[in-house]
C-alpha cells in the first residue's frame, strides 16, 4: 500500500519559456486538417455523390473557403470581417453540401468549426461577461452542423456526434492560439522588466562610483595640492602627502573593486573617521556627535553614504573652516546632519547635483525624508531622517 503523507503539492512541469514559440502554430497547421475531406472524397470515388461534377466543385469551393478564412485571419493587414465573410461562406457550402450529398459529408462540420476557432482566436475580447465571439462563431457553427444534420434525417447519436466534433474542434483551437498569445506578452513583459532591471543597476552602479570615487578623488585633489605648495620648502612633508596620496588611491581601488562585487559603502563609523581624516587635510575643523544606541546595518550603510556626500561637498565647495557633524538616533529613527560655516554651496552640493539626487533616492528607498539648504547662522546644511525598522535601509 502506498501512502503520502504532508499537504499536497500541485505537479508543475518544468518549462522554458525561451523554448516556447512565441508565435505558436502557424496556419498551415489548420490548412493540414483539410485531409479530413479524404471521406466525403471517397464517396465521391465510390460513386455515392451525384453529380460528380458539382460534388468535386464543392469540395474545391470547401477547401479554398478553408483556406482563405485561416490565412485572412493569421494576417494582421486584412480587416477582421473578412474572414467573417468567407467563414458564413465557408458555412454556407458545407450545408449545401452536407444536405445534397449526406452520409460522410458532414465531416465537413467539424473542419468549420476548426476555421471559426481560427477565427476566434484572433478577435479581440470585449471588456468582460461572455465571450461574444466564440459564442457566435463557435457556437454558431456547432448549432448549425445539428440542424442541417437534423434536416439531412441524421439519428440522434450522429447529431450529438457531429456537435460534438464542431463545438470541441472550435474551442481547443481558439483556446490554443489565445494561450500563444498569452505567451507572448509574458514574454515581453519579462524582457520589458529585464530591461528596466538592467537600467535600475545601470543607475545604482553610476550612483555608487559617483558616492565612491567624488569623496576619495577630492582628498586626493587637496593632498596634490599640498604636495605642489609645500614641495620646495619642505620635501618631507611633501613626500608623507604623496604616500597619503598613493595609500588614498590604493583604498579607492579596493573600494571600486567592493562596489563592482556588490559592496555598499563602508557602514556609518568607518564613514565617520573618513572624514575626519578628509576634513582636517582640507583645513576644516570638524566636530563629529554621536548619541544613540546602535543602528540596523541598512540604516547603517545609509547614513555612511549621508556622510561621505555630505564631506565630500564640504570639502569640494564650502570653503568652510569648521564643519559639525551630528548623529542622534532611537528606537524608533536616526537622524544626521552635517552643517558647515562656508560661504559657498557646501552640503548641499550645488542643489541639484549627482550626489544630492543619488541621495534622495537612497532616503526615498528608505521611507526617509532630506534636507539642504542655508544653515540660520549662515553656512550651509544637510539633514536627513531615515525611520528604524528591520525592513528599513539603503538601495
Amino acid at each position: 500500500m502506498i501512502s503520502w503523507k504532508g499537504v499536497p503539492q500541485r505537479r508543475v512541469p518544468d518549462l522554458d519559456l525561451e523554448k516556447v514559440d512565441r508565435d505558436g502554430p502557424g496556419g498551415h497547421a489548420f490548412v493540414f486538417w483539410l485531409i479530413v475531406l479524404v471521406w466525403p472524397l471517397w464517396d465521391v470515388a465510390d460513386g455515392r455523390a451525384r453529380p460528380v461534377w458539382l460534388a468535386v466543385a464543392a469540395l474545391l469551393a470547401f477547401a479554398l473557403l478553408h483556406v482563405a478564412v485561416v490565412r485572412t485571419s493569421f494576417d494582421g493587414r486584412v480587416p477582421i470581417h473578412v474572414p467573417i465573410v468567407l467563414l458564413v461562406a465557408e458555412a454556407g457550402v458545407a450545408s449545401a453540401a452536407s444536405l445534397a450529398f449526406q452520409g460522410r459529408w458532414y465531416t465537413m462540420f467539424p473542419l468549420l468549426g476548426l476555421a471559426a476557432g481560427v477565427l476566434v482566436g484572433h478577435m479581440p475580447r470585449n471588456g468582460r461577461g461572455p465571450e461574444l465571439p466564440m459564442l457566435g462563431g463557435i457556437g454558431g457553427v456547432s448549432v448549425l452542423g445539428v440542424l442541417v444534420g437534423w434536416a439531412g434525417g441524421e439519428d440522434g447519436g450522429a447529431l450529438v456526434a457531429n456537435w460534438y466534433g464542431t463545438a470541441t474542434a472550435g474551442v481547443v483551437t481558439a483556446v490554443i492560439l489565445r494561450l500563444f498569445t498569452v505567451i507572448g506578452m509574458l514574454r515581453d513583459a519579462r524582457e520589458e522588466l529585464a530591461d528596466a532591471a538592467v537600467a535600475r543597476e545601470r543607475l545604482r552602479f553610476s550612483r555608487d562610483l559617483h558616492d565612491l570615487l567624488g569623496h576619495t578623488l577630492s582628498l586626493m585633489v587637496v593632498k596634490a595640492q599640498a604636495v605642489r605648495r609645500i614641495a620646495e620648502r619642505d620635501p618631507a612633508v611633501a613626500a608623507e602627502q604623496a604616500a597619503d596620496i598613493e595609500t588614498v588611491g590604493r583604498r579607492a581601488l579596493d573600494e571600486v573593486r567592493q562596489a563592482v562585487s556588490g559592496y555598499r559603502g563602508r557602514g556609518l563609523a568607518g564613514e565617520l573617521d573618513a572624514a575626519r581624516v578628509a576634513l582636517s587635510d582640507a583645513g576644516v575643523d570638524v566636530t563629529v556627535r554621536r548619541t544613540g544606541p546602535s543602528l540596523p546595518p541598512d540604516a547603517d550603510a545609509l547614513l555612511g553614504w549621508v556622510v561621505r556626500e555630505g564631506v565630500t561637498n564640504v570639502i569640494r565647495h564650502s570653503g568652510a573652516a569648521h564643519c559639525e557633524i551630528t548623529v542622534r538616533a532611537d528606537e524608533e529613527r536616526a537622524a544626521l546632519t552635517v552643517m558647515d560655516d562656508g560661504a559657498g554651496k557646501g552640503a548641499a552640493g550645488g542643489g541639484g547635483g549627482h550626489g544630492l539626487r543619488g541621495l534622495s533616492e537612497r532616503l526615498a528607498a528608505a521611507e526617509g525624508t532630506v534636507g539642504a539648504g542655508p544653515a540660520p547662522g549662515g553656512g550651509f546644511r544637510l539633514a536627513v531622517e531615515i525611520p528604524l525598522r528591520p525592513d528599513a535601509g539603503g538601495q
